[in-house]
């Protein structure tokens, strides 16, 4: 504790000397996000903010680019030995913490067991490594049992939860319990004690943080150079509240404006729009735990009477070319898209033959609690439209709205409905998060170590166990096919199809890399 208030007096000393006569005003980037950030640690929860807010304060061992390859981010090399199954990291130098403290190769170790436990990927890693060691503190290795083929696509993982670096003093921590300080080495530093729960989340630029020398900036890849001093979140939940203030230029960068106000925005020259590339999907996922939806014959009655272009319609408006129906479980557009088993999807419905369907699945009223958010527009609509859904179909409903944060930590709850728990909620995912099995939470069948929702479904899982040993493209779509069919039979989540949503800001800044919220590629215009 000496030498770190030592280091401290030290660097503050040294600021002060350093610090202009006349002090600069500070650049801030005020932000208006989907939601408030409610959980600050990025593995327990797959909530985007969290995400969001994991990338400005961690960095990552490898960062994705907009080719979706993985770039070395804090990692200067490595080296692949023993037909591929013994990696060799080294760090880049000049590493360091927030608290002063260098990054060392046990702290990458720990934090890859913890996001590992937590995540399906890296579980599937973790099962095929028989050590993972740090030899010394600028080296970590990596020696596997068999080969890995997505080793460099894991240690850049993007998709929530995001693969992160933390001090091994909270990496070593229960990965089921949330931290309670943020130490990090990204180019931000999280501002707790301006937190205002509801209303406002802050962070400032990272004097100490080394951009990468080399290499292009790219979504999470390359050199993250912060444009601005501070950026701060400003929580608005009704979306008319935030157009107005990104019109006003009280805000100068709205994550995710609803698409009927697009055309207000686009009237005003003081604001840009810019469109996701690989767009938005949704699913509505069930409690696969308790009845009803423990039995897959009731969850494919729901998924046989289920309409995606009702539910993109209420999501994204009428314009057709914002939304797309006919959606199976990949990202339309990307490799493993496939038609497999989307009669599920496609076929004509008949609420009468679902309704009797479901009688004979063995639905007997048992109460359906539907959790629903009142602050994220999208998933507002998808709420109502399977609420209407579920009720015409002659279910006993209870719809719960909360906030988003409310309901986060609700569908953690294993428990039955009469104890707490919950039947089923609607998300949306970026197609990112949808391009193959490695990164799909929702996808998992496991059981208790699956995603929220916990479903048990061997065979899916064992298809999507079988991706990662397929030798090329060819045989992983023919994995995503047989993928795709068990998942439209056994029915653990519904896929409402695909939407595409724009991010707005204002000509005071330069054009934001959107689809990973890279709050360090936005700069004053």
């Amino acid at each position: 504790m000496l030498r770190r208030d030592l280091l401290k007096g030290a660097g503050a000393a040294t600021a002060a000397l350093a610090r202009p006569a006349l002090a600069q005003p500070a650049r801030v980037l005020r932000f208006v996000p989907q939601a408030d950030l409610t959980v600050i640690d990025p593995v327990v929860t797959t909530a985007y903010v969290t995400r969001y807010h994991a990338l400005m304060v961690w960095d990552q061992l490898y960062g994705l680019d907009g080719q979706l390859r993985p770039q070395p981010q804090m990692v200067e090399g490595h080296t692949v030995e023993d037909d591929g199954k013994h990696w060799t990291f080294r760090l880049r130098e000049g590493l360091l913490f927030h608290d002063g403290e260098p990054v060392r190769g046990r702290d990458c170790v720990a934090s890859i067991r913890r996001w590992a436990a937590r995540d399906g990927l890296g579980q599937v890693l973790m099962a095929r490594t028989a050590e993972m060691a740090a030899p010394d503190d600028r080296t970590f290795t990596i020696r596997l049992q068999r080969p890995f083929g997505p080793m460099l696509e894991a240690l850049a993982k993007i998709g929530p939860p995001a693969l992160v670096v933390m001090p091994e003093r909270f990496a070593a921590t229960d990965p089921a319990q949330q931290i309670k300080e943020v130490v990090g080495s990204g180019p931000f530093r999280f501002v707790p004690g301006e937190r205002v729960v509801g209303a406002r989340a802050v962070w400032e630029r990272n004097p100490a943080y080394r951009p990468r020398e080399t290499g292009e900036a790219s979504w999470a890849a390359g050199p993250k150079r912060v444009g601005f001093d501070r950026v701060e979140w400003r929580i608005m939940p009704d979306p008319a509240t935030a157009a107005a203030a990104l019109q006003s230029g009280e805000a100068d960068w709205w994550e995710n404006p609803p698409n009927d106000l697009l055309p207000v925005l686009r009237r005003s020259r003081d604001v840009r729009l810019k469109r996701g590339q690989l767009g938005i999907f949704g699913t509505g996922v069930f409690n696969c735990l308790h009845p009803p939806f423990d039995k897959p014959a009731v969850r494919r009655a729901v998924l046989g009477a289920m309409s995606q272009a009702d539910f993109m319609t209420a999501v994204a408006g009428a314009e057709r070319e914002l939304w797309r129906e006919g959606i199976g479980v990949f990202t339309p557009g990307t490799p493993l898209a496939n038609d497999a088993g989307l009669d599920a999807v496609t076929a004509p419905r008949d609420l009468e033959r679902s309704r009797r369907e479901l009688r004979e699945a063995g639905y007997n009223g048992e109460r359906v609690v539907l959790l629903a958010p009142s602050d994220q527009s999208a998933l507002v609509a998808l709420g109502e439209v399977g609420h209407d859904l579920l009720r015409r179909l002659g279910m006993n409903v209870d719809y719960r709205v909360s906030d988003w944060g409310t309901l986060v930590q609700r569908r953690a709850s294993r428990e039955p409905v009469e104890r707490g728990g919950w039947s089923m909620f609607h998300t949306t995912w970026n197609g990112l998060d949808g391009i193959n099995p490695g990164v799909m939470q929702f996808l998992r069948a496991s059981g208790q170590s699956a995603w929220f929702g916990w479903p048990d479904v061997p065979r899916l899982e064992e298809l999507r166990l079988s991706w990662f040993d397929a030798p090329d493209l060819a045989a992983q779509k023919r994995v995503a096919m047989d993928i795709q069919r068990e998942a439209l039979e056994a029915a653990p989540f519904l896929p409402t199809g695909q939407y595409f949503s724009s991010t707005a800001y204002r000509r005071t800044i330069t054009e934001p890399v959107s689809e990973v919220m890279a709050f360090w590629g936005a700069r004053p215009a």
